[in-house]
Protein backbone atom coordinates (compact mmCIF):
# COMPACT_ATOMS: atom_id res chain seq x y z
CA UNK A 1 0.00 0.00 0.00
CA UNK A 2 0.85 3.41 -0.51
CA UNK A 3 1.95 5.78 2.48
CA UNK A 4 0.31 9.33 2.48
CA UNK A 5 1.03 12.33 4.45
CA UNK A 6 -1.32 15.51 4.38
CA UNK A 7 -0.45 19.16 4.81
CA UNK A 8 -1.11 22.85 4.09
CA UNK A 9 -4.26 22.55 6.39
CA UNK A 10 -4.91 25.51 9.26
CA UNK A 11 -7.24 28.67 10.50
CA UNK A 12 -8.50 30.85 7.77
CA UNK A 13 -11.19 33.50 7.58
CA UNK A 14 -14.35 32.90 5.51
CA UNK A 15 -13.95 33.83 1.98
CA UNK A 16 -9.93 33.11 2.48
CA UNK A 17 -8.06 30.16 0.74
CA UNK A 18 -5.41 27.58 1.71
CA UNK A 19 -4.12 25.15 -0.37
CA UNK A 20 -3.69 21.01 0.93
CA UNK A 21 -0.77 18.68 -0.07
CA UNK A 22 -0.90 14.84 0.31
CA UNK A 23 2.56 13.60 -0.43
CA UNK A 24 3.01 9.37 -1.27
CA UNK A 25 5.64 6.99 -0.83
CA UNK A 26 6.87 4.39 -3.29
CA UNK A 27 6.83 4.18 -7.25
CA UNK A 28 3.41 3.46 -8.10
CA UNK A 29 1.46 6.74 -7.24
CA UNK A 30 0.47 6.76 -10.93
CA UNK A 31 -1.13 3.57 -10.53
CA UNK A 32 -3.55 5.21 -7.85
CA UNK A 33 -7.12 7.08 -8.02
CA UNK A 34 -6.86 9.81 -5.68
CA UNK A 35 -9.88 11.52 -3.32
CA UNK A 36 -9.79 13.87 -0.72
CA UNK A 37 -12.31 13.52 1.84
CA UNK A 38 -13.19 15.50 5.21
CA UNK A 39 -15.50 14.46 8.42
CA UNK A 40 -16.45 17.15 10.96
CA UNK A 41 -16.91 16.22 14.43
CA UNK A 42 -20.48 14.38 14.74
CA UNK A 43 -20.28 13.72 11.08
CA UNK A 44 -19.34 10.91 8.35
CA UNK A 45 -16.52 11.19 6.58
CA UNK A 46 -17.63 12.51 3.08
CA UNK A 47 -15.82 12.94 -0.11
CA UNK A 48 -14.76 15.82 -1.74
CA UNK A 49 -12.76 15.43 -4.85
CA UNK A 50 -11.33 13.22 -6.86
CA UNK A 51 -8.85 12.80 -9.38
CA UNK A 52 -8.02 10.01 -12.21
CA UNK A 53 -4.55 8.44 -12.23
CA UNK A 54 -3.66 10.66 -15.45
CA UNK A 55 -5.00 13.76 -13.68
CA UNK A 56 -7.35 14.38 -16.98
CA UNK A 57 -10.06 13.73 -14.86
CA UNK A 58 -11.91 15.21 -12.00
CA UNK A 59 -14.74 14.55 -9.84
CA UNK A 60 -16.12 17.07 -7.20
CA UNK A 61 -19.12 17.27 -4.33
CA UNK A 62 -21.66 19.64 -5.58
CA UNK A 63 -20.98 21.65 -2.49
CA UNK A 64 -17.47 22.73 -3.00
CA UNK A 65 -17.87 22.31 -7.24
CA UNK A 66 -16.21 26.05 -8.50
CA UNK A 67 -14.68 26.45 -5.14
CA UNK A 68 -11.90 23.53 -5.32
CA UNK A 69 -10.10 22.16 -7.38
CA UNK A 70 -7.69 18.65 -7.30
CA UNK A 71 -4.83 18.36 -9.22
CA UNK A 72 -1.90 15.82 -9.45
CA UNK A 73 1.83 15.49 -9.99
CA UNK A 74 2.69 12.21 -10.61
CA UNK A 75 6.65 13.31 -10.90
CA UNK A 76 6.36 14.57 -7.76
CA UNK A 77 3.84 11.88 -5.87
CA UNK A 78 1.65 14.38 -5.27
CA UNK A 79 -2.00 15.52 -5.26
CA UNK A 80 -3.10 18.69 -4.49
CA UNK A 81 -6.70 20.56 -2.99
CA UNK A 82 -6.52 24.05 -3.51
CA UNK A 83 -9.58 25.61 -1.55
CA UNK A 84 -10.92 29.01 -2.34
CA UNK A 85 -14.11 31.16 -1.09
CA UNK A 86 -13.77 29.35 1.96
CA UNK A 87 -16.81 28.76 4.09
CA UNK A 88 -17.42 28.00 7.82
CA UNK A 89 -19.10 24.91 6.63
CA UNK A 90 -16.09 23.60 5.30
CA UNK A 91 -14.35 23.49 8.70
CA UNK A 92 -13.55 19.53 8.95
CA UNK A 93 -10.57 16.97 8.89
CA UNK A 94 -9.34 16.76 5.73
CA UNK A 95 -7.82 13.17 4.44
CA UNK A 96 -6.07 12.29 1.73
CA UNK A 97 -6.73 8.54 0.03
CA UNK A 98 -5.54 6.07 -2.89
CA UNK A 99 -7.82 3.50 -4.75
CA UNK A 100 -6.61 1.15 -7.02
CA UNK A 101 -10.08 0.38 -8.17
CA UNK A 102 -10.78 0.62 -12.06
CA UNK A 103 -13.83 2.82 -12.33
CA UNK A 104 -13.96 5.45 -9.92
CA UNK A 105 -15.68 5.79 -6.53
CA UNK A 106 -17.15 8.02 -4.05
CA UNK A 107 -17.54 5.28 -1.26
CA UNK A 108 -15.11 5.83 1.57
CA UNK A 109 -14.76 1.65 1.33
CA UNK A 110 -13.60 1.40 -2.06
CA UNK A 111 -10.19 3.80 -0.65
CA UNK A 112 -7.78 0.93 0.37
CA UNK A 113 -4.94 3.92 1.83
CA UNK A 114 -5.62 6.60 4.00
CA UNK A 115 -3.67 10.04 5.14
CA UNK A 116 -3.87 10.53 8.77
CA UNK A 117 -5.79 13.46 7.84
CA UNK A 118 -5.19 17.32 8.06
CA UNK A 119 -7.14 19.93 10.25
CA UNK A 120 -9.25 23.01 8.54
CA UNK A 121 -11.07 25.69 10.34
CA UNK A 122 -13.04 28.54 8.61
CA UNK A 123 -13.83 30.98 11.30
CA UNK A 124 -16.98 33.42 10.11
Amino acid sequence: QVQLVESGGGLVQAGGSLRLSCAASGRTFSTYVMGWFRQAPGNEREFVAGISRSGGSTYYTDSVKGRFTISRDNAENTVYLQMNSLKPEDTAIYYCAASTRLLFSTNPAHFGSWGQGTQVTVSS
